[in-house]
């Protein structure tokens, strides 16, 4: 197929793409605050969260995403709520506050910190201004959500609950054109263990590292890196992206989206300070 017919888009979300898991604390008095909620990965873990039975509020930029969200999530006739707060993540106001509006749902117990975005350049090019807008959405803001979400989740009953972080497998090791994104990814590690140190046991921190997804931003990133490798699209995902790989395709939302549900859940209980790392053989296996 030619490069120019080689078309790309994010997968639709499908009812029966989620793990379904029977815990004692996936119900609607209980409550996931899930960022980047409006589209991609973040999308994916609100209405799988929800379909668990959750009450989940989700937090982005995007407004009309987080209606659309809202919207699969009642289609699917999910057993928990979802609630939709426009927020900007790089406003500590707007941190604190979708935080608050969690906790008037009902008991703060769940965060997933997944909102992310990419910008491709090599480092002496690299806009400053990008690189602050990364490191804020991708490492400061996630430090923002557990700050005031710890409170909340110490108070419970039993104290029991998780802080999720979005990592990759670039909190592993590094390709080029990628600094800001490598450095908040390997950052996000540290912010991970430090949760996990100050938690008590009951409250968990861990990270969710997987490969290439095929999300809008992944639509973008392709596009991009073709532009500044002078690639085809096509090379581009079948030698850049997963010419490493062992499992030669890309995951989806809603995989990942499991990753958390079980990330979240009691069977998970000695995940604290961990990485989930599904990466199709990237990081472990070479040629």
């Amino acid at each position: 197929m030619a490069d120019s017919d080689m078309e790309l888009s994010a997968p639709e979300l499908s009812e029966g793409d989620f793990l379904r898991i029977d815990d004692p604390h996936f119900d609607t008095d209980n409550v996931a605050v899930v960022t980047g909620a409006a589209s991609g990965i973040g999308r994916a873990t609100a209405v799988g969260l929800a379909a668990n039975g959750l009450t989940v509020v989700g937090a982005d930029i995007d407004g009309e995403g987080l209606d659309d969200t809202n919207a699969i999530a009642e289609r699917f006739d999910a057993s928990g709520r979802f609630h939709g707060v426009e927020t900007d993540l790089t406003d500590d106001g707007d941190v604190a506050a979708v935080v608050e509006a969690a906790a008037d749902e009902g008991d703060v117990r769940f965060v997933a910190n997944i909102a992310g975005m990419q910008h491709i350049a090599g480092i002496p090019e690299f806009p400053m201004e990008k690189y602050d807008l990364l490191l804020d959405i991708m490492l400061r803001a996630p430090f923002k959500m557990a700050q005031e979400a710890m409170p909340h989740i110490e108070a419970t009953d039993d104290g029991v609950g998780a802080i999720g972080n979005m990592a990759s497998v670039h909190g592993h090791y590094a390709t080029k054109d990628k600094a800001a994104y490598i450095t908040a990814k390997h950052g996000l590690a540290g912010l991970t263990r430090s949760i996990a140190a100050e938690g008590e046991g009951t409250l968990r921190g861990f990270s969710v590292s997987v490969g290439y997804v095929l999300t809008p931003l992944m639509v973008n990133q392709i596009e991009d890196t073709a532009a500044e490798r002078g690639l085809s699209k096509r090379e581009v995902v079948e030698d850049v992206m997963l010419g490493q790989a062992r499992t030669k395709e890309m995951m989806t939302p809603a995989e990942v989206a499991n990753l958390f549900v079980f990330g979240f859940s009691s069977h998970a209980r000695h995940l604290n300070g961990g990485d989930l790392l599904f990466d199709g053989g990237y990081t472990h296996t070479y040629e």
